[in-house]
């Protein structure tokens, strides 16, 4: 109060301050979808941080081809075995080990020759480790496991007395699908999935959102317009652009960075296509859900561009993930879109990795579309 009486102006603009707050405050608590941005996302993304990422790599699975009986050559084996980096498969001939990682079965193979002993005597031993090319970074750090491995036993044998030939054992390796050892042979296919992720579903989610904001889906209900009509109208114009985008991201692939493309084209239009459905699926169906552009982008960010990127075996391992990260990628689609870009570009048309992945693109994009049409229906019913 003044002299006279009469309220302060300091006053006033607290009480203006604090109405202007409590509004704000309750604005929020009515909004759901702030919250969830303003809460439930970070904590999703500091879990998908610090559990579904990790440039370590345990429990690889390899093939341990055993052309060599000796006991030198079976205690050199037991390395393998009792080393939590792999999980050893013990095979006797080259062309199994070799089928298994064509079907990615394995991600390296451990070779122990038949002259394996009598090569150790003379002190010039060698041990070949080939490495799966089509994640260069895990084949690199596999190989540094195997030399390790091999280190480990050659200094066991020493501290036990047991003398060792001249240079010891010598690790050669190699990877398969990649011999240039290019980090751009397994980027840029897993860079694919990015964008075809980007235009398929992050931009789509923004389509039947900006109609409601707008005001102008409610033209659309005086028409005899049917709700699988107006789907697949804002459909074909991203399927279109989703599809230019794979020309330019395989042509880039080509000729600017020299990524081989060792299988069919046709065969990788079709996988393309099949995931290109999922993801406007997604958006579609996200975009008709929520009304919102910008809750609409969010969720879409959250659920389609982030786990593409972190949890679709791209950057990292799944593997070395925690049992609930690695049932949660069985739910996303970019994991078996990556898996069927890397067979193609690295491997080439081997059906046996290509048809298990396609068939659950093609039942996601059924779902996914359905559920699209549902929600539109019920907005327009």
């Amino acid at each position: 109060m003044t002299d006279r009486g009469e309220p302060s102006p300091f006053s006033g603009k607290w009480r203006r301050l604090a109405a202007l707050m409590r509004k704000e405050s309750r604005q929020l608590l009515r909004d759901p979808s702030s919250i969830a941005i303003g809460i439930v996302m970070p904590v999703i993304l500091i879990l998908l941080f610090g559990y579904g990422l990790s440039l370590d790599v345990t429990k690889v699975p390899v093939a341990i081809v055993m052309e060599d009986s000796s006991a030198d050559a079976r205690e050199l084996a037991a390395g393998f075995q009792l080393s939590p980096y792999f999980e050893p498969v013990m095979l006797t001939s080259m062309p199994q080990a070799e089928r298994l990682m064509i079907d990615r079965n394995i991600y390296g193979i451990v070779r122990i020759r038949s002259d394996f002993s009598r090569r150790l005597a003379a002190g010039n031993a060698e041990v070949q480790i080939l490495a799966s090319g089509t994640q260069a970074n895990n084949a690199r750090i596999i190989e540094g496991y195997a030399q390790g491995a091999v280190a480990q036993w050659m200094a066991r044998r020493v501290a036990e007395g047991t003398p060792i030939a001249g240079g010891g054992v010598t690790v050669k390796s190699r990877l398969w699908f990649n011999d240039a050892n290019d980090s751009h042979y397994y980027l840029v296919p897993g860079l694919i999935v990015l964008i075809m992720t980007l235009i398929g579903a992050f931009l789509t989610a923004l389509v039947m959102a900006r109609e409601w904001e707008r005001g102008t889906i409610e033209a659309l209900f005086v028409t005899p317009v049917r709700a699988d009509e107006i789907l697949f109208g804002k459909m074909v114009p991203y399927f279109a652009l989703g599809m230019a985008g794979l020309v330019l991201c395989v042509v880039a692939a080509k000729l600017l960075f020299g990524v081989p493309l060792r299988g069919s084209i046709l065969v990788l239009a079709a996988s393309s296509t099949l995931y290109l459905l999922v993801a406007l699926g997604i958006g579609l169906w996200v975009s008709s859900a929520t009304k919102s552009q910008f809750v609409a982008s969010q969720i879409a960010l959250l659920v389609t561009f982030m786990p593409a990127m972190m949890l679709s075996g791209f950057l990292f391992d799944l593997r070395s993930a925690p049992l609930a990260i690695r049932l949660i990628s069985y739910v996303l689609p970019a994991r078996y879109y990556v898996v069927l870009l890397q067979t193609e570009f690295l491997a080439g048309d081997v059906w046996s990795v290509i048809v298990p992945n396609a068939a659950v693109l093609a039942f996601m994009a059924v779902v996914l579309l359905l559920l699209a049409r549902r929600a539109t229906r019920k907005t327009l019913a």
